[in-house]
């Protein structure tokens, strides 16, 4: 990996080929791995594939010592498939989600939805997905802590699994993020495992021992322990009601684990539709893998989706996408120069010449030439920043009116800067035949199927007579309305109270929601354990979508792309509740700023007020890092209620010298502007002039105020975001309630480092 490896590859092919020379079996070289910019990125993906292709090269190579004769091709990360003497280390770290991807979207258009959020239930975690007629890829990304530059599917994957861990800490429920595996599994495993999330569903009826495979126990021929899962429960409620005084039935402590399970997963699909920007109101959920089925409707309760499309071989639907998958050649170069016509000669040059190699690529892996068809791609930026976005290679006009549009829509603004081709991708594909989805099910039923059992399950706060159908018996024109479960080889449906299932000529079911959304069960104001989670949940999810929508909508590089931020959420008197994990130092002090606000402002803050502050005398920690704070009033306007915050460190604030805290100030008007209680906005208006003019006052003052107040506009959007995210709460669960768990995750807060300080070691020295 040399600095310049990407540009001019002489130098890494001369250290190659004496390291060969050498001996060396394996030798991967960044201007073959990853020829672009960034040279950590780069690096580490070129390290990652000379860790990985020597085992992948001998697994490789025994699979087909026992498959001769036989074409073998691997799913990469990009979602195409790849001949295997050609399957390298760096294209095969995300293969098996992406292969979830292809099987979701190849389905979902067999049932006729092209705007889809796929969600990839399985033992460990839970993937989730996005495809709206083409699919999303990303060119960087971190995986495992390795930062990639390699084209791979964008997934999110939280820690929320049939296998993950439930834990009570004494005070609250909590899912994960531990998981208990394959291995010892869980509790209802039979082999001494945890109590896990899929124990939750065993617990309250919704997975049936007797309609699942006898694979368990020490010698692979048992069922699902049901009896051990009970006892352990039931010790477990007895654990919670001594901890706490909460004495609910076992049944009911499985249910309040499993709704924050829900909430944990919804909050995956939130994350990748606030970060893009996206309604998933609009969209079907796709639900797949081991366990997706059990919690499909619940999730798409807590989203506000009312169809969910189940595949055929929804359980190893990731199995079929590889199946089905496209074989595909992808190769990129990076060009770093600004959009004129001269680098668009260049950049159709380049494409022609990557073409030419995919297209040599997949011909070699014997796909035939009338099969291929190939796409070129330019990652463009504004001068200046390092966020680039795809569009097709065209004409000079058209790819600028593509690249401001997707950047609206992203990112809310457009900008006056030049644009920069950062790198230029090229993709060909050699379309799959028999893509087809295997039909499931009986033929054309009368309307009405009949359950094979009528079992019991605990839905919708008690228990209840439940009809259970095997999937095979359902055909197009059958109805099975919930609360029911639908049960088959690879994967159990749990159709909720309000839902109902119907399959298709195409073998699939379609889940739609038939009657109203149930309103959340009264929540008192006393410390409940499950709501507890619930809450800490919930504000934690407000301050990350504060967050996303400033990175989204940031003009500068430090906020946008540094990630130098952070957004939390006050009570009215400045107490800190809820922080997204973002800048340990400016969390530490912000409360002092709202404080600092509070104690100046009193009697005289208003709906429609911000503020700004970076007076490091108050809370603040250098002037670049100014703190927006937005109060939150009741609806008439008379009492305050909370406080919302975002912290960001402006790439240019004044001073002797530009950056953060020159070395040689002695006075703070030495170091730049100072917003001291500065009211930014009064009645819901920017007061744009008079900032411009504090900007621009004393002896050294900002060199880049135009910068400065689009970020703070975008501040002021992302504490809007957390302003709306709150009033929900509160039209949802009541004042008084949202309230309770604020103080109740404050002393849970307290409590839990209070535990840490007393079992820390105390050492002398």
């Amino acid at each position: 990996v040399l600095l310049h490896g990407y540009r001019y590859a002489e130098h890494e092919k001369a250290a190659a080929a004496a390291a060969r020379a050498l001996g060396f079996t394996q030798v991967s070289c960044s201007h073959e791995v990853s020829p672009l910019m960034k040279l950590v990125p780069r690096g580490d993906t070129t390290v990652v594939d000379a860790y990985l292709s020597p085992v992948l090269r001998r697994y490789v190579e025994e699979v087909a010592s026992e498959l001769r004769g036989v074409r073998l091709m691997f799913m990469q990360s990009n979602g195409g498939l790849r001949e295997a003497a050609h399957f390298r280390g760096k294209d095969a770290v995300l293969s098996g989600p992406a292969g979830g991807v292809v099987g979701m979207a190849r389905s979902a258009a067999e049932a006729g939805h092209d705007r889809v959020i796929g969600f990839d239930m399985g033992g460990t975690s839970t993937d989730v997905s996005h495809y709206a007629g083409e699919f999303e890829r990303i060119f960087g990304t971190e995986v495992a802590g390795v930062r990639m530059r390699a084209p791979m599917m964008n997934i999110h994957t939280v820690a929320a699994g049939g296998g993950s861990i439930l834990h009570f800490d004494g005070r609250r429920y909590r899912v994960g993020p531990d998981s208990a595996g394959a291995v010892p599994g869980p509790a209802c495993y039979r082999r001494g495992g945890p109590l896990t999330v899929t124990d939750a569903n065993v617990m309250l009826g919704r997975v049936q021992p007797a309609h699942f495979p006898a694979v368990f126990g020490p010698d692979g021929d048992r069922t699902l322990d049901a009896e051990t899962v009970a006892e352990r429960f039931a010790a477990l409620a007895d654990e919670v009601a001594d901890a706490v005084g909460d004495r609910r039935g076992p049944e009911e402590v499985a249910a309040g684990f499993l709704e924050i399970a829900v909430l944990n997963m919804a909050n995956a699909v939130k994350k990748i539709s606030v970060q893009r920007g996206r309604d998933v109101t609009r969209y079907a959920l796709t639900t797949f893998g081991g366990a997706g089925g059990q919690h499909a409707c619940a999730v798409a309760d807590a989203l506000g989706i009312t169809t969910v499309i189940v595949p055929p071989l929804a359980g190893v639907l990731s199995a079929y996408g590889i199946g089905v998958a496209d074989a595909t050649a992808m190769r990129e170069q990076s060009v770093e120069r600004e959009l004129d016509e001269e680098t668009l000669r260049h950049l159709r040059a380049e494409a022609e010449r990557l073409a030419g190699r995919t297209r040599a690529d997949l011909l070699a892996d014997g796909v035939p030439e009338r099969a291929l068809t190939t796409t070129a791609k330019v990652q463009l930026r504004y001068e200046g920043t390092d966020a680039s976005l795809a569009v097709p290679l065209g004409e000079r006009a058209a790819m600028t009116e593509e690249f401001l549009r997707i950047h609206r829509a992203r990112y809310g603004f457009t900008m006056d800067k030049p644009l920069v081709a950062e790198a230029v991708s090229v993709e060909t594909v050699g379309a799959a035949g028999g893509t087809q989805s295997p039909v499931l099910g009986a033929s054309a039923g009368e309307g009405t199927a009949e359950p094979v059992a009528t079992v019991r399950t605990f839905m919708a706060g008690r228990w209840q007579d439940t009809p259970l159908y095997e999937r095979d018996g359902l055909g197009p024109g059958d109805t099975v309305t919930g609360p029911a479960i639908i049960a088959e080889p690879d994967a159990t449906t749990v159709v909720d109270p309000g839902w109902q299932a119907a399959p298709v000529e195409t073998g699939h079911l379609l889940l739609t929601r038939v009657g109203p959304r149930p309103r959340t069960a009264a929540v008192g104001t006393d410390v409940d354990p499950v709501m507890l989670e619930v809450f800490n949940s919930l504000f934690m999810t407000i301050a990350e979508q504060m967050g996303l929508r400033l990175e989204n909508t940031a003009h500068s590089v430090n906020i946008k792309e540094r990630l130098d931020f952070s957004c939390a959420l006050f009570d009215a008197d400045g107490n800190l509740i809820a922080n997204a994990p973002h800048i340990p130092v400016h969390l530490g002090s912000m409360a002092d700023s709202i404080k600092e606000v509070l104690r100046r402002n009193a009697g005289d803050m208003r709906p429609g007020d911000v503020y700004a502050i970076n007076d490091p005398y108050h809370g603040g920690t250098h002037l670049p890092d100014v703190t927006v704070i937005t109060p939150v009033f009741d609806e008439p306007g008379a009492e305050l209620l909370f406080l919302v915050a975002s912290r960001g460190h402006h790439a240019e604030i004044g001073g002797i010298t530009p950056g953060s805290m020159p070395a040689f100030s002695r006075t703070i008007e030495e170091e730049g502007v100072l917003f001291d209680n500065w009211l930014l906005a009064r009645d819901g208006r920017l007061r744009e002039a008079e900032t411009r003019e504090l900007l621009a006052s004393g002896p050294y003052p900002s060199r880049a105020p135009d910068a400065n107040l689009a970020d703070l506009r975008a501040q002021i959007a992302a504490n809007e975001k957390g302003v709306r995210e709150l009033r929900g709460m509160v039209e949802q669960f009541g004042l008084d309630v949202v309230r309770a768990y604020m103080g109740h995750v404050q002393d849970n807060a307290e409590e839990s480092v209070r535990r840490i300080v007393a079992g820390a070691v105390s050492y002398t020295h």
